[in-house]
């Protein structure tokens, strides 16, 4: 009975109407949220939750996207949805700190006129084809002043592209805290190499500043470490420490204890600074202080690191010029490493192509270390160390093949270091340098006198820092096992124009700088926030049909030249005399050989043609397959199912009757 009225036509009804009011008081309850997506694609991390909970001020997110320019593009309209969703759960989770709105900014209108002031341009979609507005700004919300136009801080990402949407909630953070601090942040640069410029005197020139440095002080302001005095300024929010050479110990502490304050430092080593390898008409200078290494530092952070060996890597060796009229040749020291050597999931490599290294050393994990390597940079496979003394004496790249041999080992050029970490000093400051009190006793006269002139000031100095044996929160670390990749010639060209510097990038090195700063001048919790999953699922069984067919193709292919440089040889012996001089009419037995290559390049070509056909069939087949499966079974699965159970309730209903 109950059965029956359950399926009848007003039962049916009930149990629509419970649904749709079960759904609508679900979406009227903020807090309540169930996310069944494997990567979690619409769960907020905890970082975001907790920067969200924290907001000491109201700030505004304004989407401004062109509803009806993108009626008839549903590619862009659902990213528009996913990317407002995203929104939404922020909103919902800064308990009314962080409002949220769409603005439609239409041809002629206001909103569009808004749109312009806050830097956002519209984006044409095709060739010729109306522009469309897809950005965002993040603003404080301030009092309007008579005018209406009151000033406040504001930051702007004038396109969300849909390649950026694995690390959007990271990105739209990044723009809620600068408006939270809108104040610059100080990078502390640590260095003895001239990247401010300098002077050459194997040529008897003034050096230009290096790029980068023009690149960094765009966005952050910059300060010159003094490396005499041991001591670092404690307005400094980031350390950039590039090839510390036979740093004291007072600085070695003062790193230390800034590290453990401060968490946030970005580190360059290199076993063989190529930048400082000065070539003259007189021959190659290679000058003391070419490799650099902070040992005890990198102990206590849980890093290993040899100064004393160079990264080699057979497939991403750089082709190189070493002379005018000499053609390029691979050199298995510098090395490009391209997107698979990229970390994708990590927000500093995500999104860069290429980055350009030379005598890179390595770093890994110490065995024991309770801090977390992520690495960023990666050799390939067919990679092997070399000793760095033979690396500086390389005047021939080709001789670095005879000494090659695989590791079959990918190596760590530049990784992220993070956690709770403990101080390289356990015992406290360094002792001073006992010569240096003996030079302040005698000019004051005597010991005595000097130990009283030496310990008055003490009385009205600024108080010393507490020593820290453990870092405040974790620290987040990016080091790097190369120095040359800041420098311009493996990144960069400049050109000059009317007296202005022109840069001309080749490699992505300088967003990887860029990347890295700007994600350690945010929190921990904006650090910590993850990307977020792929929301596109490739058909992986395609692309590996596709990566078969590209090896087959690349052996038939090189099978094909090799035959074709055999063949060229032979016909270059069949065409010249006993006293190697050309044959000036061809002989039959080489008009037979030329006959003969040619019917073996199209018989290859054949082959080629046949393996390109022979995998959009494979493609085909399976695209065949899944149509029929998702048309026919899974509807006929379905009906055998209802079926089935429609039986087994008539035959329940029998029994019981």
């Amino acid at each position: 009975m109950n059965s029956k009225s359950l399926f009848s036509s007003a039962g049916l009804l009930s149990i629509a109407v419970f649904l749709l009011l079960s759904v609508a008081i679900i979406s009227l309850i903020p807090s309540l949220r169930i996310d069944l997506t494997e990567d979690r694609l619409y769960s907020l991390s905890d970082g975001t939750r907790n920067i969200l909970s924290n907001l000491n001020r109201p700030i505004e997110m304004i989407f401004f996207y062109s509803d009806e320019a993108t009626a008839d593009v549903p590619q862009i309209r659902s990213y528009a949805v996913r990317v407002q969703e995203l929104m939404r759960e922020m909103s919902i989770a800064s308990n009314g700190n962080l409002r949220f709105s769409v603005v439609d900014p239409e041809p002629f209108s206001e909103e569009e006129d808004l749109a312009t002031r806050f830097g956002i341009q519209a984006v044409p979609i095709s060739q010729g084809g109306e522009g469309v507005y897809f950005g965002l700004v993040v603003a404080e919300v301030v009092e309007q002043d008579e005018t209406g136009m009151a000033p406040r801080i504001s930051e702007t990402m004038g396109l969300i592209r849909p390649d950026q949407e694995e690390f959007l909630e990271y990105e739209f953070m990044k723009l809620v805290t600068r408006v939270e601090n809108p104040d610059r942040q100080i990078v502390g640069i640590l260095t003895d190499l001239d990247m401010d410029g300098g002077f050459n005197p194997a040529f008897g020139q003034a050096t230009p500043p290096w790029t980068i440095m023009d690149v960094v002080r765009q966005l952050y302001e910059t300060r010159r470490i003094d490396m005499t005095t041991g001591e670092i300024d404690q307005e400094i929010d980031i350390l950039m420490i590039v090839h510390p050479v036979e740093l004291s110990e007072k600085m070695l502490y003062a790193v230390d204890q800034h590290v453990l304050r401060h968490g946030k430092a970005m580190v360059f080593l290199d076993p063989n600074a190529d930048s400082l390898i000065q070539a003259s008409e007189f021959g190659v200078t290679i000058p003391a202080g070419v490799d650099s290494d902070l040992p005890t530092l990198l102990s206590a952070w849980g890093v290993s690191y040899d100064s004393s060996q160079v990264l080699t890597d057979s497939e991403l060796a750089l082709r190189v010029v070493f002379g005018q009229g000499q053609r390029p040749v691979p050199h298995l020291g510098m090395l490009g490493i391209q997107s698979a050597g990229l970390t994708f999931n990590d927000v500093i490599t995500s999104r860069l192509e290429s980055v350009n290294a030379s005598s890179t050393g390595v770093i890994s994990p110490m065995e024991g270390a309770t801090t977390r390597f992520e690495p960023l940079i990666q050799s390939s496979s067919n990679a092997m160390l070399m000793d760095a003394g033979l690396m500086q004496n390389v005047t021939d790249p080709s001789i670095l093949f005879d000494e090659f041999e695989s590791a079959d080992q990918r190596y760590v050029i530049a990784a992220r270091v993070s956690g709770m970490i403990s101080t390289a000093f356990p015992d406290g400051p360094p002792l001073e340098d006992s010569a240096v009190e003996e030079e302040v006793a005698e000019a004051v006269g005597n010991t005595d006198a000097a130990t009283d002139t030496v310990q008055t000031p003490a009385i009205d100095a600024e108080p010393v820092p507490e020593h820290l044996t453990t870092s405040n929160a974790e620290v987040n670390l990016i080091i790097v096992a190369d120095t040359d990749l800041l420098s311009d010639r493996m990144w960069v060209q400049v050109a000059q124009f009317l007296g202005q510097r022109i840069p001309q990038p080749f490699a992505n090195n300088g967003d990887f700088v860029v990347n890295a700063l700007d994600n350690l001048s945010g929190s921990a919790d904006l650090v910590s926030i993850r990307s977020r999953g792929r929301y596109s699922r490739p058909f992986t069984r395609v692309l590996d049909l596709q990566r078969q067919a590209d090896d087959q193709l690349r052996m038939e292919e090189t099978a094909l030249l090799e035959s074709l440089a055999a063949t060229e040889e032979r016909l270059n012996e069949l065409s010249r005399d006993e006293n190697d001089q050309l044959i000036p009419t061809i002989t039959p037995e080489v008009q037979q050989e030329i006959d003969r290559v040619n019917e073996e390049i199209l018989a290859t070509r054949g082959q080629l043609r046949d393996v390109q056909h022979q995998l959009n069939e494979d493609i085909e087949q399976l695209g065949s397959r899944l149509k029929a499966i998702n048309t026919g079974l899974v509807p006929l699965l379905l009906t055998i199912l209802m079926l089935t159970m429609g039986y087994l309730r008539t035959q329940r209903r029998r029994q019981s009757a």
